[in-house]
């Protein structure tokens, strides 16, 4: 039994209430009420990359400098915590989405959320590779603009220079943040294969080349409707 479940447990329940209470904290504007479940489902992310995002990421790797030598052993003090929080939010997006969204509109976000909860949970369980989920979690800062886009569109405030700034900002977070970080992840497996094992090593690359392509498919819709429409 792993401590870090119960972070997870928590975590799950929390995002799960504060689901259930953010159309009262945040009421959606008459353009958002017909799809109220996606108004609450977009904010609901907040919480959860607040913590993900709050410290420069650098500065971590300052102060455990031995982290960019070891991403498997090596963490920062509640990096463990971080990445169980994490967890217990994509599990209720998960299941978030499984009750409200049909399945052809959201399987890419599934399939997506699976792969995240599989590695995540192995670093919660095992306390080991935290350092390569702390990495993983630099995707959040583009989801910050990722999903002011969302709301944006939701409020009907497409043609406004607040939506056209933050298409520019999300891009350019996309590519830093999302793409970059993936490649910098799969070069770092690659290189370090004989020293993680054979399980491990097929699952952070089974993940690796499903996660690379869908954010690739994604930043080119992105692209295409923000700037080629």
């Amino acid at each position: 039994f792993s401590p870090g479940l119960l972070v997870v447990a928590g975590s799950f329940a929390a995002f799960r209430l504060l689901n259930r209470e953010l159309e009262r904290l945040v009421p959606p504007p008459p353009s958002a009420r017909r799809n109220r479940w996606k108004w609450r489902n977009i904010w609901t992310w907040g919480p959860e990359a607040l913590p993900s995002t709050h410290s420069p990421f650098p500065l971590r790797f300052c102060l455990h400098p031995g982290m960019s030598e070891d991403l498997v052993g090596t963490h920062p003090p509640g990096a463990h915590s971080l990445v169980a929080v994490s967890v217990g939010y994509f599990l209720e997006d998960f299941l978030d989405m499984l009750c409200n969204q049909k399945l052809h509109q959201s399987w890419e976000l599934l399939f997506h959320h699976s792969v995240v909860i599989i590695c995540f949970g192995v670093a919660v369980l095992l306390h080991q590779y935290v350092g390569f989920a702390l990495v993983a979690l630099l995707v959040e800062i583009n989801s910050i603009f990722l999903h002011l886009r969302q709301i944006l569109l939701m409020a009907n405030l497409v043609h406004t220079t607040c939506y056209r700034l933050n298409s520019i900002i999300n891009l350019g977070t996309y590519v830093v943040f999302r793409i970059a970080t993936l490649a910098w992840m799969t070069r770092w497996l690659f290189l370090n294969r004989d020293n993680v094992p054979p399980a491990t090593y097929a699952l952070g690359t089974v993940g690796m080349a499903i996660m690379t392509p869908m954010n690739i498919i994604l930043f080119y819709r992105l692209l295409r409707s923000d700037f080629f429409k």
